[in-house]
């Protein structure tokens, strides 16, 4: 059997390595599984870039999702990722996340725009991730969407780190303009409202395809 090219290994490796701290963490952290979720979700999310970046074959990101995808839902059921998905938790974020993978990849892979890929993945991952761990440390201003408590510290956090995300990859494919700066702004706003939609975790997976979308589209648009 042939050995997998170097990128894919890099790739799979940097998983491993995530998950080898979410173990640590987890093993460690007396029962702070958010801890946990959100290494996970940070740390995963950032092979986009080395799929985008080391160019890996779109049919290897869409394998890779839909594996993730299964063993994922195997986990609401059984204890495959202790820390990770809690059995019978009432959410499939973490489904929807590993989804939103290989339908990106799919995408814009065919496309051969990754960065739209690449853009909504990390809009996810940094901006929902980093918004959870500022709103439930920090948000004593809170408000509710169909049920879910959300904080207005968490949802400014999810719409600046957003914004950041989207404008500095339209600023690195697109260049300077003032186009890339009003398409970050819109993705950002767009992006705040589909998080704060989080019932059983479906933000996982309209962050990243409205993101990605909607940057698309009006890049098409204006550009």
């Amino acid at each position: 059997m042939a050995l997998p090219e170097p990128t894919v290994a890099i790739a799979a490796i940097w998983v491993l390595f995530i998950l080898l701290i979410a173990w640590v963490v987890n093993r460690f952290a007396n029962g702070e599984a958010e801890i946990v979720r959100k290494i996970v979700h940070i740390g995963t999310g950032n092979v986009i870039l080395l799929a985008w970046w080391l160019n890996i074959p779109a049919s290897v990101g869409i394998i890779a999702s839909i594996l993730a995808s299964v063993i994922t839902l195997l986990s609401y059921r059984f204890p495959i990722l202790p820390g990770i998905n809690s059995v019978g938790r009432q959410s499939l974020g973490t489904f929807f996340y590993s989804l939103s993978f290989g339908i990106l990849i799919a995408w814009f892979w065919y496309l051969q725009q990754p960065q739209y890929a690449a853009l909504g993945i990390l809009v996810m991952t940094w901006g929902d991730g980093l918004a959870a761990l500022i709103g439930q440390r920090f948000g004593k201003h809170k408000y509710k969407v169909s049920g879910v408590q959300k904080s207005w510290e968490g949802s400014l956090t999810m719409m600046f780190v957003s914004y950041l995300i989207t404008n500095l990859i339209l600023i690195g494919t697109q260049g300077n303009s003032w186009q890339a700066w009003l398409i970050s702004l819109f993705v950002a706003v767009v992006a705040t409202a589909l998080e704060a939609f989080s019932f059983l975790g479906i933000d996982n997976l309209t962050v990243p395809l409205g993101s990605a979308a909607l940057a698309f589209f009006l890049t098409q648009l204006v550009f």
